[in-house]
């Protein structure tokens, strides 16, 4: 999020990209790991940059040309940073003698699909109050800041919904992976053990549930509702929203500086159309673990 608000809303980064370039977003995680085409290409590039494949993570703003020669790469944020290696790179020669990249047969590992016949439902997270007053250009972005993921559920706890029952699994994914902090960064996942409660409802399509979340060390944790509705017609679902909001607390490994104390945390849910690109990418819980995630 803090690339996205301070470089790439930048109106010359923007026109840069749509008259010069292709630009690709990745999750770095996956295609570092993959064993398929698309990883070699990738890791090709990154290996010529300080970065390699192997020794962490990779993560980074790369420009390469379709050789997979690379012409540039920075892990700084700032619009003026960026622009000058874009116009750097634009410099650069380039090979335009190279063959034809096939695409070949995917890494299943690291190329997830959503459970077929399922749902998927976006989900929007946002810290509501609490965060104290500051200048500082980056914190004030994070502030603002809104967490999107993806929530898959699976054809059978669908039908389960459709029938007005409400499905362990489904409610036990959705609390796990879901009802986290990911507003400034990965959030780190709840285990089993710290569902401390978890009680729902399902009844005239109206859903109810109570949750308290907890980890061993008690530094982290939330308390929370969720209200939300499902309608149904002609055996299927075609509107699910609903809106979990309490008092969250601590933070994770990668969420440092969210507010002192107890905060209000809302998370959103609501059933993805397909329309948006965004609907397509895993869950944050499932990389490199999917049936970890469905089950």
């Amino acid at each position: 999020m803090l690339d996205r608000e301070s470089t790439f809303k930048n109106p010359e980064v923007v026109q840069l990209l749509k008259d010069n370039f292709i630009p690709i977003a990745i999750d770095q995680a996956y295609q570092r790991r993959q064993k398929d085409n698309e990883g070699s290409f990738y890791q090709k590039i990154a290996n010529q940059g300080p970065r390699k494949v192997g020794e962490g993570t990779t993560q980074g703003l790369y420009i390469a040309d379709g050789s997979g020669k690379l012409l540039g790469f920075s892990n700084n944020r700032g619009a003026e940073r960026v622009i000058n290696m874009m116009r750097k790179a634009m410099k650069e020669p380039r090979t335009t003698d190279f063959g034809k990249i096939i695409k070949g047969k995917s890494d299943p590992r690291y190329n997830p699909k959503p459970p077929k016949g399922g749902l998927v439902i976006r989900v929007t997270t946002k810290v509501l109050d609490g965060y104290e007053k500051t200048e500082n250009t980056y914190r004030k972005i994070m502030h603002r800041s809104l967490g999107r993921d993806n929530f898959w559920v699976t054809v059978s706890e669908k039908k389960e919904l459709i029938n007005g029952k409400l499905p362990d699994t489904f409610l036990h994914r959705l609390v796990r992976f879901h009802l986290v902090d990911n507003t400034r960064g990965e959030p780190t996942m709840w285990r089993p053990s710290d569902i401390r409660t978890i009680k729902g409802n399902l009844e005239n399509g109206q859903l109810s549930a109570k949750v308290v979340l907890r980890n061993d060390q008690g530094d982290r944790g939330y308390e929370t509702q969720i209200l939300g509705m499902i309608k149904t017609e002609g055996g299927e679902i075609t509107d699910f929203d609903a809106v979990a909001k309490g008092q969250y607390w601590g933070e994770g490994k990668y969420t440092r500086n969210a507010p002192k104390g107890r905060f209000p945390l809302a998370v959103a849910f609501k059933l993805a159309d397909g329309k948006d690109i965004a609907d397509s990418i895993p869950p944050q819980g499932s990389r490199g673990w999917v049936q970890g995630y469905i089950n």
